[in-house]
């Protein structure tokens, strides 16, 4: 993005309901050394790398609050982190090799988004989520993802069927190996798959804020249970699908997002 439409198309994820984007500063760039040795087409027989060492290429960079944001995100999401489990600027800045400024920056956004709690007295944690909240939570997401598999369902080629698939097998393999962390990652990653299809972005910026709250709960719920019984929810979604079965594919949507969740909250 050029310098002069920049705002406008800022404007334009704005009124699409995107929040949260990459932006980042880019320049151009030419490799010419290897650890203080200069390299040239010459030093290469292979036509490829060759070419190579002639391109220009794109490069980039994020900020470290952005690196430290993004990392403590996934780690929220996917349950790596216990519920409950105090933060401190320090512990981030030491753990990421930062300091102070973008700790603080990345655990902003992360209060704001509802990865990360911070009470009166300034303590962070990662949210701890009581029965009633779990059954909340549960319910919102049988609002928003049946409708949002709903509107990818016109958009789901068997190319997004297979990667699907692929992604389940993989939560499969969680399952049986008793991997919490993998159960959680590859169940999000199905579904927000499918969920990327529907073209909606504030709807899913919508369920990421509830799964960035359930994420440790769920991990550790589920790794207290050391079940080894493959869901079979998924196996619905997929065959609705593949049917193109709008009423299947919202209920077995529904059942995935609300029976998993209340039978580990029971």
């Amino acid at each position: 993005i050029q310098p002069d439409p920049s705002d406008a198309f800022q404007q334009v994820l704005k009124n699409a309901g995107v929040r949260d984007y990459d932006w980042y500063p880019m320049i151009r760039g030419r490799l010419v050394a290897i650890n203080g040795q200069p390299v040239a087409p010459d030093s290469y027989t292979d036509d490829r790398a060759q070419r190579l060492v002639e391109r220009e290429f794109n490069l980039s960079t994020a900020a470290e609050h952005e690196r430290v944001y993004r990392t403590l995100r996934a780690q929220v999401l996917h349950g790596e982190l216990a519920p409950g489990q105090a933060l401190t600027l320090r512990g981030i800045g030491k753990t990421f090799g930062v300091s102070m400024t973008p700790a603080r920056e990345a655990v902003r956004r992360l209060v704001a988004e509802g990865a990360l709690t911070l009470s009166s007295s300034g303590r962070v944690a990662t949210p701890e989520l009581s029965s009633d909240r779990i059954e909340e939570l549960a319910s919102i997401r049988a609002l928003l993802e049946p409708e949002l598999a709903s509107r990818a369902l016109p958009r789901a080629h068997f190319a997004l069927i297979d990667r699907l698939a692929a992604i389940n097998a993989l939560n499969q393999e969680a399952v049986m190996n008793q991997d919490a962390v993998g159960y959680v990652r590859t169940n999000l990653e199905f579904h927000r798959t499918l969920y990327l299809r529907a073209q909606t972005p504030a709807m899913l910026a919508m369920c990421e804020t509830v799964w960035l709250q359930l994420g440790p709960t769920m991990r550790a719920l589920y790794q207290k249970l050391r079940r080894r019984e493959v869901p079979h929810h998924h196996r619905m979604i997929l065959a609705a699908l593949r049917a193109g079965d709008d009423p299947a594919l919202r209920l077995a949507v529904r059942t995935d997002v609300t029976q998993g969740l209340r039978h580990l909250a029971s």
